[in-house]
């Protein structure tokens, strides 16, 4: 027993070491950032203003690799399986990483818990819920009741089943009691021009694609889902002003490694991070795509994914989302 105690002893020393030599010279080459969706988009824009910003602090080349597709799955393992040495990094998000694995792919090959070493939140950012004008109410209230009185009448487009907009959306079926017809589009570009010419009533998107859209009349936006009013739409109510406050949402955004990541390179990784996201120019640049700079610690953000996969599990087994 003496014996092992005291291998056990050095293994653990040893790691030590090895851990504190990889942090005091980290970064020592470039390091990557797996992106889950095409160039142009607002995680993609987040994720090269993020390397763009660690390039500079580093003094490393810190370099953006989209790998889009499969809902995310394929950039998260490729994540969760690569060398846990903080030379990968993924950014990771509400939608890809805690509902997709629970939704489209419950044998899924990683664990969004157990193989992702969190290094920080990066942004966050709500939802609002959009209808056509021709839709004849004026709050939430009335869509409700209207919804009630005219069941599986009304339909709302989504980015695809199981994304988290369509998540968001059947999460307030549940809680309103309502009977709307999901109608998946390929992406949330298509699902907006499906509300914007009257195929579908309604939309939750984030805020971005439809300020426009909304100042020119061409859509209506009702309810926020996020704590507080939007400066952008300051005379839309959120959820709770409207008596559903379990349905406060926000997207999240932020940066995680693999699972087995030397916690002290996370640690170099994620006051790199927050630094960032004092900087003026990243905060205006997050704040022209409807976002919020938002850090917090590694063991923070671990617990993030911990509460939010625990709560959308729960939705989405009471919603009955499955991929079809």
């Amino acid at each position: 027993m003496g014996v092992s105690v005291k291998n056990l002893i050095v293994a653990l020393a040893m790691a030590s070491v090895t851990q504190l030599a990889s942090a005091q010279g980290f970064p020592g080459k470039p390091i990557r950032i797996i992106v889950p969706i095409p160039p142009g988009s607002t995680m993609d824009i987040i994720g090269r203003v993020l390397a763009t910003t660690l390039s500079k602090a580093m003094g490393q080349q810190v370099v953006v690799d989209n790998r889009p597709g499969a809902s995310g799955m394929i950039a998260m393992t490729a994540t969760a399986k690569a060398v846990p040495d903080g030379y990968t990094i993924a950014m990771v998000a509400l939608g890809q990483l805690v509902q997709t694995p629970a939704v489209l792919y419950p044998n899924a090959p990683f664990d969004p818990v157990k193989d992702f070493a969190a290094i920080s939140l990066v942004a966050t950012g709500p939802v609002v819920m959009a209808i056509h004008p021709s839709i004849p109410v004026n709050n939430v209230k009335e869509l409700v009741n209207l919804a009630r009185r005219r069941p599986g009448e009304l339909n709302f487009g989504s980015n695809g089943v199981g994304t988290a907009n369509h998540i968001v959306a059947e999460m307030f079926k549940l809680l309103t009691k309502t009977d709307i017809v999901h109608v998946p589009y390929k992406g949330n570009v298509e699902a907006i021009n499906g509300l914007i010419v009257g195929e579908v009533s309604i939309s939750f998107t984030g805020v971005p694609p439809v300020v426009g859209l909304t100042k020119a009349g061409k859509l209506r936006v009702l309810v926020t889902t996020g704590p507080r009013r939007l400066l952008i739409f300051p005379e839309v109510p959120t959820m709770a002003e409207v008596g559903i406050p379990d349905a406060e949402t926000l997207f999240w955004y932020g940066a995680a490694a693999p699972g087995e990541t030397p916690k002290n390179v996370i640690a170099i990784l994620n006051r790199e991070i927050v630094k960032a996201m004092t900087l003026p120019e990243v905060r205006q640049v997050f704040s022209q795509q409807g976002l919020d700079p938002e850090t917090n610690s590694p063991e923070q953000f671990a617990q993030l994914i911990r509460d939010d996969y625990a709560r959308w599990s729960k939705i989405i087994r009471a919603a009955g989302i499955k991929f079809q």
